[in-house]
């Protein structure tokens, strides 16, 4: 009896297994014959909680993922690091402090951390970092500098942006580069009345503005320009004919940190004269690159634990954040701070979890490279080898729920949509899976992809 109620719930079990499939199979074929899908790619990989597979059209393919990318790169984060990894930055001086006053300069030194005056974490916003520091200086009980503040930014490579990303998206605030020393997550914030600039929340020094907007239309369609290092900005496109915030990406945000700091120094009754210097600014000028002393520490400023950033990353989908991931990966594991270093390890941190080389041609680790290609098999593989590790659940956490009510990470460029995740359905079965669709030619990509994903509700 026991046994024949076995061979029951099996049957029952690859019956809806098999209906699943059917209807996956004609929701897919619904889409690829609608006439925004005429010359587009898809690849769709669909499992049950246990890597049982159910459906797939094109699983192996790779194609552009855009976001989804960072599944991969957060997992590897988290496994490789530990979800309690903290990033450090620290204050510390070279010279001596007698009668208050500092005779040496004044080091800022940081080994990466992306959330370095963040808005997004309690009790680490710009002005708790600001109070910790002042704190710390008038403990040391210096009044006075008689040096130079400089922002030490070596500890990664030169190298601020992923090869392969698109010089529009550069300038805007999702294209914001990878310092040793990040500030404010590397954003700046326009104040725009229609065409007219009004104001810029923080120093962007020796920078000039070349402004092209128009006032036209009821929403932002502007884009800005800026480059790593670069004193040029342009801005271009229309905006609304009323008040709005445009957001962008610091050319160079150690020397912002600076001048910030200068402002405290002069609110907080520090005297304070000398100039603010970045170490990259030395190398550019060909000057010798003046290096935080390991000694001196005035202050170690600890981020939020990693898997804290890890819940950011993905439910609001921080490039900063998995390039900065991508950066510390290599100079952790490789001993080389760079993007390819980095990208090179995480190819061969999924291989050894089993996955195709070929299925994951990496560029990135946040998905903004057009470069990326992977495949929906990948995708689902990865999310099944996280579901059985101890930091699962603050990985999962991080899943935003789309439009449809299903809990997935989904992935935007031109032309590509994706979804990845988790999903139980209303009778109780689970699955894992992935879509990746580029070259669908609708501003209606989502609505599409959902029709078929909505099968598995």
């Amino acid at each position: 009896m026991i046994r024949f109620i076995a061979i029951l719930l099996l049957a029952s079990q690859t019956f809806l297994a098999q209906n699943t499939a059917q209807k996956l199979e004609t929701a897919t074929k619904n889409l690829l014959s609608s006439a925004p899908a005429y010359s587009a790619n898809l690849s769709l990989y669909v499992v049950d909680e246990n890597g049982n597979f159910i459906y797939e059209h094109n699983g192996n393919q790779g194609l552009s993922s855009a976001s989804t990318q960072k599944i991969f790169t957060a997992a590897a984060a988290l496994e490789t690091l530990g979800k309690n990894y903290q990033y450090t930055t620290t204050t510390s001086y070279l010279g001596d402090i007698s009668g208050g006053n500092l005779t040496g300069n004044l080091y800022i030194y940081s080994n990466g951390d992306p959330t370095l005056g963040s808005w997004r974490y309690e009790s680490y916003k710009p002005e708790n970092f600001k109070q910790k520091f002042i704190d710390a200086l008038k403990q040391k009980g210096i009044s006075k500098i008689s040096g130079d503040l400089i922002i030490d930014d070596s500890y990664f490579d030169f190298q601020t942006v992923p090869g392969g990303w698109p010089w529009n998206d550069l300038g805007n605030y999702y294209g914001a580069g990878v310092w040793s020393v990040n500030w404010r997550e590397n954003q700046f914030d326009i104040s725009m009345n229609g065409k007219e600039m009004k104001g810029v929340n923080v120093d962007l020094p020796n920078v000039t503005w070349v402004n092209d907007v128009r006032a036209a239309g009821s929403s932002d369609q502007s884009l800005i320009y800026t480059a790593p290092y670069s004193d040029v900005a342009y801005i271009n496109g229309t905006l609304p004919a009323k008040a709005i915030t445009v957001s962008g990406a610091t050319p160079n945000p150690p020397l912002t940190l600076g001048a910030e700091i200068a402002k405290w120094f002069q609110e907080s009754g520090i005297n304070f004269t000398g100039k603010v210097i970045s170490t990259s600014m030395q190398r550019i000028k060909g000057e010798k690159m003046l290096n935080a002393p390991k000694n001196n520490i005035i202050l170690e400023y600890k981020s939020p634990t990693l898997d804290k950033i890890v819940y950011w990353f993905l439910r609001k989908s921080v490039n900063l954040y998995g390039e900065t991931f991508i950066k510390t990966l290599g100079k952790e594991k490789k001993n080389q701070g760079s993007f390819d270093a980095g990208v090179d390890f995480l190819k061969e941190f999924w291989k050894g979890k089993g996955i195709n080389a070929a299925m994951i041609n990496f560029a990135d680790g946040s998905g903004l490279s057009p470069q990326n290609y992977v495949s929906a098999r990948a995708e689902v593989q990865a999310l099944l080898w996280s579901r059985k590790q101890p930091w699962f659940n603050e990985f999962f956490e991080g899943f935003p729920t789309q439009g449809n009510g299903m809990k997935m990470k989904s992935g935007t460029m031109k032309d590509t949509k994706s979804f990845a995740g988790y999903h139980t359905s209303k009778d109780g079965k689970k699955y894992v899976f992935a879509i990746i669709i580029n070259n669908y030619q609708s501003s209606n990509l989502s609505d599409a992809l959902y029709k078929v994903l909505n099968v598995l509700k």
